[in-house]
């Protein structure tokens, strides 16, 4: 029970002693904002949102009724004109799986393809400048190999390579699924993507939710906390997407040979590919590029996947740098306008938050050295557990270890600061007009290999 001391000549801004079980004594202050201003920050936050929102909402609308054929030529107006009155066959699944040194991983991701209750007519390991066993991998597993060829573009120009293969013979129904090596699909994926392609003709593409991996510890269930908070946001939005992951997604041959004739005219680009080589985050850039094009795309909550994360900090800044940077990049390309509106504003909002967390904690750290006792405001507190409520409801899926790591807050805010350490160098990095050099080197690449193989041994053995 907490009793307050008696004091005489205390006001409303000066701290009050209180007992706490009759023994701990604790200093707080009630003193709080005015209604007014808290009121008008609340309205003011809920008008930012909701104007953000309703631009995204009105730019997609505004897509779908477009009749323009040369701004907007994938629009669904458009292509439901186009298909009206002719079947052109059941729904196929072409899947490429774009692999440099995947030997482990591999036979994982190709039984979760096998296992899918809707089979894929065709898969085609894009085998990428390999030096492991990548390819005899696939072929063990009875799936087709596409070996590059002088490939010097990485994932996007091994993609380039085999979509000039494949594309020429695909139907309007044949879709093509392009997913990581590293990566599983929940069982049901391919069903629930071929029911919304068949059931919509006008749909262009259709992305998955990603989940994080099991294991790697702390670092790992802050990737996990992370990645179910944004799959909690994409079904708040009813699957509209944000990003067509690169882990797993599909297109209509229409999409890509589309995007492909645009590059170097209305899309960036080299005209004839349907990855721009130049992107960070061919994902992102691809996703950007069919919504400029007027193409409706959608994540469906059945359509998820689990797929790896990193294990140490190292290579966790490394992939975050390259997504943070090829983001920015992305958007600069394509300049601001209805369809990269949202992602102007995603950014802003990450600068705003390299603003406030950083001075939080500042503030934090300059008031425990300057104080000699500690001054506990309801108020704030009040706000504090709020925040830790939603932290904890937006991660209930995750499980028990998501909830208890969400509800000790300051982990997650370190990892949130982590993050936008990560933002501000690649600012500064795109500023200064430093060049990018990304991707595993082949000495991690083997080691962690290695590692995973014997971690299995070990298993096996157990």
């Amino acid at each position: 029970m907490v009793r307050p001391r008696r004091s005489s000549g205390l006001t409303a801004a000066e701290p009050r002693e209180a007992l706490i079980g009759g023994e701990l004594s604790v200093l707080y202050n009630p003193q709080a904002p005015q209604l007014g201003f808290v009121l008008t920050s609340v309205v003011l936050v809920l008008m930012v949102a909701s104007a953000v929102s309703v631009f995204d909402r009105r730019a997609t609308n505004r897509s779908r009724r477009s009749s323009d054929e040369v701004a907007t030529p994938l629009a669904p107006k458009i292509v439901m004109a186009e298909t009206r009155g002719v079947f052109h066959g059941p729904v196929t699944v072409t899947v490429l799986i774009p692999a440099h040194n995947e030997e482990t991983p591999l036979p994982q991701t190709l039984s979760s393809l096998a296992s899918q209750s809707h089979l894929p007519a065709r898969v085609i390991v894009v085998a990428d400048n390999c030096t492991d066993r990548t390819a005899e991998v696939a072929r063990d597993a009875g799936v087709e190999v596409f070996e590059t060829v002088g490939n010097t573009e990485k994932k996007a120009g091994a993609l380039n390579q085999a979509l000039k293969e494949v594309l020429p013979a695909q139907g309007p129904n044949d879709v093509v699924m392009v997913m990581d090596a590293d990566t599983w699909l929940d069982d049901g994926f391919l069903e629930a993507a071929v029911h919304k392609f068949t059931q919509d003709r006008a749909l262009m593409a259709v992305g998955g939710l990603f989940y994080g991996e099991e294991g790697h510890g702390l670092l790992g269930q802050f990737q996990r906390n992370e990645y179910t908070r944004y799959g909690r946001q994409i079904r708040r939005r009813r699957g509209r997407v944000f990003v067509l992951t690169g882990t797993a997604s599909l297109f209509r041959p229409k999409a890509l040979r589309t995007i492909a004739d645009q590059r170097g005219d209305t899309l960036p680009g080299r005209h004839g590919d349907v990855y721009d080589t130049a992107a960070l985050t061919e994902d992102n850039e691809l996703t950007i590029a069919i919504k400029s094009l007027g193409g409706l795309m959608i994540s469906p909550t059945e359509c998820s996947v689990v797929t790896e994360l990193m294990p140490n900090l190292r290579l966790l800044w490394r992939q975050r740098l390259r997504w943070q940077r090829g983001a920015l990049e992305n958007i600069g390309a394509y300049g601001i306008n209805r369809q990269t509106f949202r992602y102007w504003a995603q950014q802003l909002g990450i600068g705003y938050s390299v603003i406030a967390l950083g001075t939080f904690f500042l503030l934090i750290f300059i008031t425990v050295l300057s104080v000699d006792r500690w001054i506990w405001f309801p108020f704030w507190l009040g706000i504090g557990l709020l925040f830790v409520v939603e932290r904890v409801v937006s991660v209930w899926r995750g499980g028990w270890r998501a909830r208890l790591l969400a509800a000790t807050l300051f982990p997650e805010l370190l990892f949130d600061m982590f993050l936008n350490l990560v933002y501000v160098k690649g600012v500064i990095d795109i500023t200064l007009g430093k060049n990018a050099a990304w991707g595993n080197t082949t000495a991690e690449t083997q080691s962690l290999s290695r590692r995973r193989t014997d971690e299995s041994t070990v298993t096996a053995d157990a």
